[in-house]
């Protein structure tokens, strides 16, 4: 839990500052991947540390309202962060197959969609707050989590319209927005060959589609099996750490959700690169004697790998007047796309 907390905050965290920090980065259809960064970082910071304190003492300490509230904020996060990915699928569906015409996503369709999605999580993660059903600590004893061995007909009715509206329900939309998506894609492949062209991001887009879909699956598969398992079978007998699998499962994907649909995206990888160079850069020019500061760019034979030996450039001044040379940003710098090396 360490590890994967420690991540995953370091990660999102790297996201929501990036956005914040570079204005080309705040479009409407990069809201989605930030509210997914805010989700899994709420997660982490509520569910991570508060199991990763109570693994150091072995049990869940901190009482029932902690337990509520610790069983409410992770399903809760977790279930914005699943519904999220959904809605991901369904914006790239409706921004590349238009099957709305020539209607373009703006703010307020990107806002609007992120804002069902945190109101139907909430619908479903408050009820057992209020009575229909409950969280309850776990087999193993260090997490909360909805009361899945409950034999109540109560419990056993949210458990079945949990399982439905925030499991079934968003892999349905995945599959078929990326399935029309991957129509789409191949019609247009299609006529490119016949002009002579390359499938190559016919291939690419298929090997990213194929990704996501499993890494869903892999987080909350045995999530969902599990859950079913216990509510037809109660009285099934299970050791404490086979049943706890299933929620570190789920816990993982707040590690590699930004790096699917992050880190992999062009734009923000630049933009990271950028942000973290020129925080490094910023440092070495806090440390290097001003008057001896110069810059030099090295270029290799193939021009795609830019050296930034130094960063600005001397300031002197002569009896005539000052002579001042300005030293670009390392925004403004013509770096390749390929690789940029601060040193």
């Amino acid at each position: 839990m360490l590890v994967v907390t420690s991540l995953s905050l370091a990660e999102n965290l790297a996201v929501i500052l990036v956005t914040f920090k570079f204005k080309q980065l705040r479009q409407p259809v990069n809201y989605v991947i930030v509210n997914l960064s805010v989700a899994d970082f709420l997660v982490s910071l509520t569910g991570g540390t508060i199991s990763f304190l109570a693994n150091l003492k072995g049990y869940f300490y901190m009482g029932y309202w902690a337990c509520v509230l610790e069983g409410f904020a992770v399903t809760f996060f977790g279930i914005v962060a699943l519904w999220s990915l959904a809605l991901l699928a369904f914006e790239r569906y409706i921004v590349i197959c238009r099957p709305l015409g020539n209607m373009r996503l703006k703010g307020k369709h990107a806002a609007l969609g992120i804002a069902f999605v945190w109101t139907f999580s909430f619908i479903w993660t408050i009820p057992p707050t209020m009575g229909w059903s409950s969280y309850t600590t776990s087999k193993i004893g260090t997490t909360c989590e909805p009361n899945w061995y409950s034999g109540a007909y109560t419990d056993h009715t949210y458990i079945i319209a949990f399982f439905t509206t925030c499991f079934i329900v968003p892999l349905l939309v995945i599959l078929v927005s990326y399935g029309k998506l991957m129509q789409k894609l191949r019609k247009v492949s299609d006529t490119q060959c016949r002009l002579g062209t390359t499938r190559k991001p016919e291939r690419q887009v298929t090997r990213m589609v194929v990704v996501m879909i499993i890494a869903f699956l892999i987080c909350w598969m045995p999530y969902a099996a599990f859950s079913i398992l216990v509510t037809a079978y109660p009285s099934i007998e299970l050791d404490p750490r086979l049943a706890a699998i299933p929620a570190f499962f789920s816990k993982t994907a707040t590690v590699y959700n930004p790096i699917i649909y992050v880190f992999m995206n062009k734009q923000f990888r630049r933009c990271l690169v950028e942000m973290f160079s020129c925080s490094a850069i910023e440092t070495a020019e806090s440390n290097m004697n001003p008057t001896s500061e110069r810059a030099m760019l090295t270029q290799d034979k193939r021009g795609s790998e830019l050296s930034i030996m130094a960063v600005c450039s001397t300031v002197s001044k002569r009896k005539t007047g000052d002579e001042h040379t300005n030293c670009p940003s390392f925004a403004q710098l013509a770096a390749s796309e390929n690789k940029i090396w601060p040193m």
